[in-house]
């Protein structure tokens, strides 16, 4: 009671203060780093917290208004049947989560992806009712399908991860979303209003430069057959892959006419 007390005390500072959670490694979650940033841009003061495992991008290490939390990743038990063990990783993850974000600053806004939503949903909802914050929510996707392809959609565990998700997902005061289909889907099936926020490259991406995509492309040739040149070289001393050349004498490289194309689909990590 005492902390709650003194955090409400602290709300005026909490105006321009934004709490992100990744229950997730934060450096495969690059939406919510540019969400991130683009608080950071508009004045906010910024903490992420989520799983170290790779490195975020370094605009984001570089930002004095980005604070990145570390979060303890409960690995899996040796022992014990499935139900248990993701039983005792939920409770750490909630204890925990609750600990990192009650040690925090008070925040305007608590900005969640989901999934994973469980139990981060129900936990940043109750730090929010606590200390006077909102909860956003950011739709990726549902957490219980994606727990449904490893263990069918019947399963107990499914039935459970799915229930609370559309419960706890009411409890939001913000909602964001990924495609239109799924908007209508929260909308339909959820009673979740949320409004559409497609992905967009963020500002630090341009246009690799020819000669380091024939590099690029002369390096995968070794070990995929479809990045090799696909006819034999006038001059034994120019490379080519199916795509450039680079001229022996010159070193200038160009692209190859007759070049296939190159389709390149971005998918999650997950």
């Amino acid at each position: 009671l005492l902390l709650v007390s003194w955090k409400r005390w602290h709300q005026g500072r909490a105006k321009w203060h934004v709490i992100i959670v990744v229950l997730g490694d934060v450096g495969r979650s690059p939406r919510m780093q540019y969400h991130a940033l683009s608080f950071a841009k508009s004045g906010f003061s910024v903490t992420l917290l989520g799983f170290c495992n790779s490195r975020p991008y370094d605009e984001l290490l570089q930002n004095n208004r980005i604070q990145i939390v570390s979060l303890t990743e409960l690995q899996k038990l040796p022992v014990g049947p499935y139900i248990f063990q993701y039983g005792v990783k939920v409770i750490f993850q909630s204890v925990h989560l609750l600990w990192k974000l009650m040690c925090r600053e008070p925040a305007a806004y608590i900005f969640l992806q989901n999934p994973p939503g469980l139990p981060a949903i129900a936990v940043c909802w109750f730090v929010g009712c606590l200390c006077g914050s909102k909860l956003v929510i950011d739709w990726h996707n549902y957490g219980y399908s994606i727990m449904g392809l490893v263990h069918g959609p019947s399963h107990c565990l499914v039935l459970l991860a799915k229930w609370y998700e559309k419960l706890c997902g009411r409890l939001s005061h913000l909602n964001l979303c990924v495609t239109n289909s799924m908007r209508e889907d929260l909308a339909e099936n959820w009673g979740i209003k949320a409004v559409t926020v497609y992905d967009k490259p963020a500002s630090f991406f341009k246009e690799t430069p020819l000669d380091l995509q024939h590099q690029l492309f002369m390096k995968l040739g070794c070990t995929y057959s479809a990045f090799k040149a696909r006819s034999e070289r006038l001059d034994p001393a120019t490379e080519r892959s199916a795509f450039t050349e680079r001229d022996a004498q010159s070193g200038v490289v160009t692209y190859l006419r007759g070049r296939p194309a190159l389709l390149i689909s971005s998918t999650s990590w997950t």
